[in-house]
């Protein structure tokens, strides 16, 4: 078999998972729409009821009593289900899913005979696949439901600007790259990449709903979500497991393979830098919320500027700018 056209074939497959994900998208969004329902049914029973036992009692002019006639009620048992239903649905959709996505991987790494992110195309892909790896552990939880629809929004935009726009066909490693320090440098960057994007939506939830517990709303979508706190510590549980893979990959062990490669462990080069900017925004936050006791949307902002800065250093320094690391494929 021709290992080229296998690596060429996963871009069918990862376009097929794109597709996959859509659906799974919908009818997360279908779920949310029903839950949204429920809460107005609930808001609309919340009425309150003594009004209307004391007029039934007395009657008009307060003479007599009158029967009283009592509307029926939106099935909302009915509802509920539908809505538990739409959300199974999503889940065994995303898990479809999902395999397909690594599927496609797996085809990209045989057919090039090589970890698949050596490029940014593989890059986008591979993390893509981490970080709805990642969801699917949340998903069960009630913040893993919240997330749901933005999550896999998310990860179906990534895979289709990587197979629109970032695809490159299959083909060697450029020289700086065919080392076993691949593997490790790049492979904590695609693992700390994925665990950083859900932890930026799950920071973007928060501030919507903490907003939305100040103004006292009980309906909309922030009054849907769960607790800021619970939003608040779940991004930062994430954030605190990526923070020392990205230490570790992108940092220590990038700066060693720039001495093996290079005879120097820095030279400043852009991505270089962006990736010390990225750890010191994400060190600023978790700095932030261990000393000066930073919570909720504060701690969010800084998470959110954390997260730009990793698109950044993904986009737009092999956009941007030419240097050492000018190799996304582009």
């Amino acid at each position: 078999m021709d290992l080229d056209a296998v690596a060429e074939w996963s871009r069918y497959i990862v376009a097929a998972a794109m597709l996959v994900y859509l659906g799974a998208w919908l009818a997360f969004c279908a779920e949310a729409g029903l839950r949204g329902r429920l809460r107005r049914m609930a808001a609309e029973a919340a009425v309150p009821q003594q009004e209307l036992v004391t007029a039934a009692a007395s009657g008009p002019g307060g003479s007599e009593p009158t029967a009283t006639v009592h509307s029926q009620p939106e099935p909302v048992r009915d509802v509920e289900q539908r809505a538990e239903r739409m959300g199974l649905l999503g889940q065994r959709i995303l898990v479809l899913a999902t395999v397909v996505l690594a599927a496609g991987v797996v085809m990209r790494g045989v057919g090039t005979g090589r970890t698949p992110w050596g490029n940014m195309y593989e890059f986008s892909i591979t993390g893509s696949l981490v970080a709805v790896v990642v969801f699917l552990m949340l998903a069960r939880t009630a913040a893993g439901r919240a997330i749901a629809v933005w999550a896999v929004l998310l990860v179906f935009l990534t895979l289709g600007l990587a197979v629109t726009v970032l695809y490159v066909p299959p083909g060697p490693l450029v020289p700086a790259l065919d080392s076993y320090w691949l593997v490790i440098h790049v492979g904590c960057a695609v693992v700390a990449f994925g665990l950083f994007t859900i932890s930026a939506v799950v920071a973007a939830l928060q501030i919507v709903a903490e907003r939305s517990a100040t103004r006292g709303l009980t309906h909309g979508f922030g009054a849907s979500l769960p607790s800021a706190g619970a939003l608040d510590r779940l991004a930062y549980r994430l954030t605190a497991v990526a923070f020392p893979i990205w230490t570790f990959g992108p940092l220590i062990l990038g700066a060693v393979w720039a001495e093996v490669s290079w005879g120097r462990y820095w030279d400043w080069d852009p991505k270089e830098v962006w990736a010390l900017i990225t750890w010191l925004a994400y060190a600023a936050y978790l700095h932030a919320r261990a000393t000066a006791g930073w919570k909720g949307s504060r701690a969010s902002v800084v998470a959110l500027i954390g997260y730009a800065t990793v698109l950044f250093s993904y986009f737009g320094v092999n956009v941007f700018f030419n240097g050492l690391h000018s190799y996304g494929g582009l």
